[in-house]
């Protein structure tokens, strides 16, 4: 019988294949060969897959499972910044292209399945799978938009806006997290989420 933390991995790195053909459709030496780059791992809950101090060295894939990218301020107060879940990618894109030590941390709120990919790997795949390279522009791309809507929502939005547009922007993420992680990227305080979430239960 084939093992099956083996067959886990296949199947991961498949996952990763999956996502790169919904936007370009791959041949079967691309894959191969994004394939090969491509490493398995399980983390387990709790686990950083970043830590602030270092300088971040992949690309992570999301296979199954949910993470999050947060900072900390003087007072020691954890601010997050992005999640993701299945078919998303997290990874510090400023640290990871520098070089320079991060400051931030990317945790696993659930045990995680990822495939990771190392920055030399990804260049080297830039180089050899061009399709790959337009991939990630739009991946970027759109992490980029999400990021600016999230500094305008900040500005420019109610408390209870900034949940709404969390729930479109991460359906399946208001059941999965706590209300302290949700609270914390919304910039609120778990009580008046509640507050929120009692006050359109009752609509």
């Amino acid at each position: 019988a084939i093992p099956s933390a083996y067959l886990r991995e296949m199947k991961s790195r498949q996952a990763l294949i999956e996502h790169f053909q919904k936007y370009l459709l791959l041949k079967e030496a691309e894959m191969e060969m994004i394939a090969d780059k491509a490493s398995y791992r399980k983390i387990k809950r709790r686990q950083m897959i970043l830590q602030e101090g270092f300088a971040c060295r992949h690309y992570f894939f999301v296979v199954d499972g949910c993470f999050r990218m947060y900072g900390v301020d003087e007072k020691g107060a954890e601010h997050n910044i992005q999640f993701a879940a299945e078919n998303d990618w997290i990874a510090d894109i400023s640290s990871f292209h520098s070089q320079k030590s991060s400051n931030l941390f990317i945790e696993a709120i659930e045990a995680s399945e990822i495939v990771q990919i190392e920055r030399e790997d990804l260049y080297f795949l830039y180089q050899n799978v061009p399709k790959l390279d337009r991939i990630f522009k739009v991946i970027i791309e759109n992490k980029f938009v999400e990021l600016q809507n999230r500094v305008l929502q900040n500005i420019s939005s109610t408390a209870l806006q900034r949940y709404l547009n969390f729930l479109e922007q991460y359906p399946t993420l208001a059941s999965r997290l706590p209300n302290i992680q949700i609270a914390s990227y919304l910039g609120i305080t778990p009580e008046f989420l509640s507050k929120i979430r009692k006050d359109l239960a009752e609509k």
